[in-house]
């Protein structure tokens, strides 16, 4: 037997079982009225989020996101709808992965076609949880096809670690001085297990826990936090090119660190204490020097310590904060990741 042909029977089985494990009757973890909410101010009637902070333009980010809410919302409907475009709009790339930038105001719609790892991560997530729910095959032979061109193009060994590239091209060491250059708020923790499922292999096991050690260790300048972008040249420090800062990238991090079940209570604690406002809001931080860029009031972006602080200390979460109304894109979805996790796991913070 060939090597590929046991790499697609092998692929078969998985997908078989994925498919076939009995998925337990799932309560919707978003209620119906925050994903109507949500739909109405961000998804487009052709199956394209929007980004409204950012001229209304789509992306791969936002294609994932849509599609893990609708998963999360129990919608099946709207998520077919968000695949058809992202299949259809996105999906363009030789290498399985997607273009990460979609204009509605440009001819062709596509005006970036490098991926965003990100991206391509939550939509496969997506595609996997969404098979499983609803027994849908074609959900995840698309999902296996995605997770093994993550490996393949944006999945690499640097200094006896494994790392996750922004992107398949431009952040390697080949390609910049400072390279590898990688971003922490790209590792989606809750995903790998996941994606392992789909395209089997060690890599997505050590990729959680290398992200895991690799992110505690960034402690940059007197608050000692991670920077949106990072070189990881000895020592490392903010990648070259990007703003020094904890900045909107960043500060999901800590969301994305409790929703895959990480608990290092020093950890949580050091970015909290670091982020958090003199009137309960959210700094974005400068980090050479320490200073408040931001001040985020929103409580899509309040939500993220307020869950750590439930999570550490099983602290309620503020009766503004439990409620949803969207605001901005962003700041919105993170607010309905938040509450969804909260709904899951620490429904005593409700």
């Amino acid at each position: 037997m060939t090597g590929k042909l046991l790499a697609a029977l092998l692929a078969g089985i998985f997908s078989f079982c994925l498919i076939n494990t009995p998925a337990a009757a799932q309560q919707p973890l978003i209620a119906a009225e925050a994903w109507q909410a949500y739909k109405d101010k961000f998804l487009d009637p052709g199956g394209r989020i929007i980004d409204d902070a950012n001229g209304n333009i789509s992306h791969s980010e936002g294609q994932g996101y849509g599609l893990l809410l609708s998963v999360l919302a129990g919608s099946p409907a709207d998520f077919e709808l968000i695949w058809a475009f992202t299949r259809t709009e996105l999906l363009l790339r030789n290498d399985g992965l997607a273009a990460w930038k979609w204009n509605p105001g440009t001819k062709p719609h596509v005006t970036d076609i490098n991926n965003a790892t990100d991206g391509d991560i939550l939509i496969a997530y997506a595609l996997g949880l969404a098979g499983q729910q609803w027994r849908r095959q074609d959900y995840i032979a698309a999902g296996s096809n995605i997770a093994r061109a993550i490996l393949e193009k944006t999945v690499i060994q640097h200094a006896g670690r494994t790392l996750l590239l922004p992107g398949a091209a431009g952040f390697s060491a080949a390609d910049r001085q400072d390279g590898p250059v990688i971003n922490p708020s790209y590792w989606i923790f809750e995903a790998f297990p996941v994606l392992d499922r789909l395209a089997p292999s060690p890599d997505w096991a050590k990729l959680r826990d290398d992200g895991i050690v690799i992110i505690r260790d960034l402690r940059f300048g007197p608050r000692q936090l991670p920077s949106d972008w990072v070189s990881l040249t000895s020592p490392p420090g903010p990648a070259a090119g990007f703003p020094a800062e904890f900045g909107y990238n960043a500060l999901r991090i800590p969301l994305y660190l409790v929703r895959g079940e990480v608990t290092d209570r020093e950890f949580l604690a050091r970015l909290m204490r670091a982020t958090s406002g003199a009137t309960g809001t959210v700094t974005t931080i400068d980090i050479l020097s320490g200073t408040t860029k931001d001040n985020l009031s929103d409580p899509g972006y309040r939500i993220v310590n307020h869950i750590l602080a439930c999570v550490m200390d099983k602290t309620p979460l503020p009766a503004d904060v439990k409620l949803f109304t969207p605001t901005r894109y962003y700041p919105s979805t993170l607010h309905l990741l938040g509450l969804s996790f909260v709904a899951a796991k620490q429904p005593e913070c409700l």
